[in-house]
């Protein structure tokens, strides 16, 4: 499937705004709500586009092992961003990762 890559951003960032605080949601499952099962990582293709001073909440989104994927600093502000929302971790994994994920 062809995708439209403005349209699919769009229904990213819709579903990225819904996210709750204190929950996380995967690349996966985002993909999966924008209509587009399998494109996950297109999803963060879209995320690491996002510019730096975006009120979107990014740093909810994870990978299905309830990890974060970003790497050093990334890393770091997404882990200090979740952490604020009261999400904990234990060596890089979200703490009741499958209580904490939102699924509609």
């Amino acid at each position: 499937m062809a995708i439209n890559m403005n349209e699919f951003a769009q229904q990213i960032y819709a579903i990225l705004q819904q996210t709750p605080y204190g929950r996380v949601v995967t690349y996966g499952d985002i993909a999966k709500l924008a209509g587009y099962p399998g494109y996950a990582r297109h999803v963060g293709k879209v995320l690491a586009s996002l510019p730096s001073e975006t009120q979107l909440p990014w740093y909810r989104v994870i990978n299905s092992q309830g990890k974060i994927s970003l790497t050093a600093g990334d890393a770091e502000r997404q882990k200090n961003a979740l952490t604020m929302e009261g999400i904990h971790f234990e060596e890089n994994r979200v703490i009741n990762f499958r209580q904490l994920r939102w699924i509609i």
